[in-house]
C-alpha cells in the first residue's frame, strides 16, 4: 500500500479503538454504575463490580491516550490538503487529553477511597458518600469541559475531509455539524439539568455519531484514493 493510504488504515483503527473503549467507557460502565440520586446504591454498586469500574478506568485511558495518536496520524494524511487547518486540528484535539486524564484521576481516587482502611476510618457512611459522589461528579464536569474540545477539533477535521477530494464530503458536513452538537451539549448539560432528557440532547449528538463512526469504517475498509490528494496550501 502506498503511504498515505496505509495512514488511513492506521488512523481508521485507532478511530476504531478510540470509539468502543469511549463507548465502554463513558456510557456502558457509568450507566451501569453509577446512581446520581442514590449515592448509597453507587457505592454499593462500585464495591461489588470494582472490575468494572476498573475496566472503565483502564479502557478510558486506552480512548484518551488513543486520542493523542488519531490527530497526529490525521495530520500526516491531511497536511498536504491545507497545513494549517490540519495543525489546528491536532492542537484542539490534544488540549482534551490532559483535561481527560484529570477526569480520570478522580475515579481513581474513588478506588482509593473505599478500599483504604484508614481513608474510612476519617470518614462517617454518609461523609464517605458524599464524597464519593463529589468525585464522580467531578470526574463528570471534567468529561464536559472536554466536550468543548470533543466538538471544535471536529470542525477542521470536517473541513480536511470536505476539502481532500479522497473521502466523502457528506463525511466532512457531518463532523462539522458534529462540532456544534458537542457544543450544544456542553452548554445544555451546564444549564439546565434535564437537558438529557431533552429531545434536543438526542438530535445533537447524530451528526458527530455518524461522521465519527462513518469517517472510521471508511478509512477502515474504503480507504482513500492517493491519485486524488491535492497539492499543499
Amino acid at each position: 500500500m502506498e503511504p498515505t493510504r496505509r495512514t488511513a488504515r492506521i488512523a481508521g483503527v485507532f478511530y476504531l479503538i478510540l470509539i468502543l473503549s469511549g463507548m465502554f467507557s463513558l456510557l456502558y460502565v457509568p450507566s451501569e454504575l453509577i446512581v446520581w440520586d442514590n449515592p448509597a446504591k453507587t457505592v454499593e454498586n462500585i464495591k461489588t463490580s470494582e472490575n468494572l469500574f476498573r475496566l472503565g478506568i483502564l479502557s478510558g485511558l486506552v480512548c484518551f491516550t488513543c486520542f493523542i495518536f488519531l490527530p497526529l496520524t490525521l495530520y500526516k494524511l491531511f497536511q498536504e490538503v491545507n497545513k494549517n487547518h490540519a495543525v489546528l486540528m491536532v492542537v484542539l484535539a490534544l488540549v482534551s487529553v490532559p483535561i481527560s486524564y484529570v477526569s480520570i484521576t478522580y475515579q481513581i481516587d474513588v478506588l482509593t477511597l473505599i478500599n483504604d482502611s484508614e481513608t474510612l476510618k476519617a470518614f462517617t457512611l454518609d461523609e464517605l458518600y458524599a464524597k464519593v459522589m463529589l468525585l464522580l461528579k467531578s470526574s463528570n464536569n471534567g468529561d464536559l469541559v472536554a466536550h468543548i474540545f470533543w466538538g471544535l477539533w471536529l470542525f477542521p477535521f470536517g473541513y480536511l475531509v470536505y476539502q481532500s477530494g479522497f473521502l466523502p464530503k457528506f463525511l466532512g458536513i457531518m463532523l462539522m455539524l458534529g462540532c456544534f452538537g458537542y457544543l450544544i451539549d456542553f452548554l445544555g448539560y451546564f444549564l439546565c439539568e434535564s437537558y438529557g432528557e431533552t429531545l434536543l440532547a438526542t438530535i445533537a449528538g447524530l451528526p458527530s455519531a455518524i461522521g465519527e463512526i462513518g469517517i472510521c469504517l471508511w478509512l477502515l475498509t474504503i480507504g482513500i484514493k492517493v491519485a486524488k490528494v491535492p497539492q499543499g496550501k
